[in-house]
């Protein structure tokens, strides 16, 4: 299968947001392409936070957002985070979603990253055991804090 990985620019957008909602988050929802534009230009102008594509015979099948953070701990080695991972549904476990990974370890080696991570939701095993086979380990605990509640709603 003949994968062509390269970073996306925004006439890709519209593509990228059907993956999206294939992996149904936001009960499948996805942003307008309005304002999906303008976080695309504004992602632009951050130094090291790009999305990729993967394309099948020209038609993109496959996406992933990888930001890559300097650090002034860690020696001032950079670190890598890996987002939004998404292979279109019905072509998934034919290698595409490897090939991008490849590619974004390679994006990570490239800029000398001590690591890369990347959180999952716990219920998509099929997906842990995909990262596991890539050589991912589970590490500590992943914590958020949803920021649309009040400071009282928190505590």
């Amino acid at each position: 299968m003949e994968i062509t990985l390269r970073e996306a620019t925004e006439a890709d957008l519209p593509a990228i947001l059907t993956l999206y909602a294939q992996l149904g988050q936001d009960d499948g929802k996805v942003l307008s392409l309005e304002a999906a534009s303008r976080i695309f230009v504004r992602m632009k102008t951050y130094p090291d936070y790009r999305i990729y594509i993967a394309l099948l015979n020209g038609r993109i099948v496959g996406t992933f957002a990888l930001l890559i953070l300097d650090n002034i701990a860690h020696m001032g080695t950079p670190s890598a985070i890996l987002e939004d991972v998404v292979v279109e549904e019905g072509i998934r476990s034919q290698g595409i979603g490897r090939q991008m990974m490849r590619h974004a370890n390679s994006l990570c080696r490239e800029k000398g990253c001590y690591k890369m991570s990347l959180t999952s939701n716990r219920n998509r095993e099929a997906a842990h055991r995909f990262y596991e086979s890539l050589g991912f380990e589970k590490h500590g605990y992943s914590f958020y804090m949803m920021m649309n509640k009040t400071e009282s709603e928190t505590k």
